[in-house]
């Protein structure tokens, strides 16, 4: 080119720090909700007792469940969010901290000590507009959705509906810890609820 740059170590390591954030981003933008999505997916039917699904979740350790019909097609979800306003306690307040809701949760308690479990259906206190998204989806939509709606978790349906898979934000922190520690696996996928 009969020209000559003026490259200094100081430029040098900026390029060298720019191609590997560019690197980094196009393997996390490559990453599809597939590989990372916990699977299979415990669900409830909209009949099921509050109850019921309380325990499913309870047992397994997980914070929401998928509603579905007869035909194993998504018609909404129920959270822990969703028990306690049954309850009558303020889970949702953008301005409580956790130490708060606990505290609403224990005062509610004492209050009505003799609170039978509840025997009303998931229908009647579940989410019917749930945040999907398709397998074939890159991560990063994924966490889009998830600040946009405000959600802790994206439900992984295909274009019939059925329920696939769920993506939660601690699928997120155990793909970013799994990156950084380098113990990421091969498949990506979550076994487990």
């Amino acid at each position: 080119m009969d020209t000559y740059i003026d490259i200094t170590v100081d430029d040098l390591m900026e390029l060298a720090g720019r191609a590997r954030d560019i690197a980094a981003r196009r393997v996390t933008e490559a990453l599809t909700v597939q590989r990372v999505m916990t699977r299979p997916v415990a669900t409830v039917h909209p009949q099921t007792t509050l109850s019921e699904a309380a325990h499913l979740m309870v047992s397994r350790g997980i914070s929401g469940l998928p509603v579905t019909d007869d035909r194993e097609r998504l018609i909404g979800i129920i959270t822990e969010a969703d028990f306690l306003r049954a309850l009558g306690v303020p889970a949702n307040e953008p301005h409580h901290t956790l130490w708060q809701t606990l505290e609403s949760l224990f005062t509610h308690l004492a209050r009505h000590a003799e609170l039978e479990a509840p025997d009303d259906a998931v229908a009647e206190q579940m989410v019917r507009e749930v945040v999907t998204i398709t397998p074939d989806r890159h991560i990063q939509e994924v966490i889009e959705l998830m600040k946009r709606h405000r959600v802790k978790r994206v439900v992984v349906c295909d274009d019939a509906q059925q329920v696939l898979g769920i993506v939660t934000r601690s699928d997120l922190v155990r793909l970013f810890f799994d990156r950084y520690t380098g113990s990421d696996s091969d498949t990506g996928v979550a076994q487990s609820d």
